[in-house]
């Protein structure tokens, strides 16, 4: 079996005055504190926490 592709996640936004479903998001991707980077897979469900928190967080592939 081939290794799945990961995608590099970094917290760049506070949270701050952010919603709490985006809160958890960010949670959910296993982010902490700002400037953290977390490796992901890259499935359709962190594909779409990403998707959901896009303006606090920066991806690299």
């Amino acid at each position: 079996m081939s290794e799945q592709k990961k995608i590099k996640v970094t917290l760049v936004k506070s949270l701050i005055g952010t919603k709490a479903p985006h809160r958890a998001c960010v949670r959910g991707l296993g982010l902490r504190r700002m400037h953290h980077t977390v490796e992901v897979l890259d499935t359709p469900e962190n594909r779409g926490m990403i998707t959901k928190v896009a303006y606090l967080v920066k991806c690299e592939a």
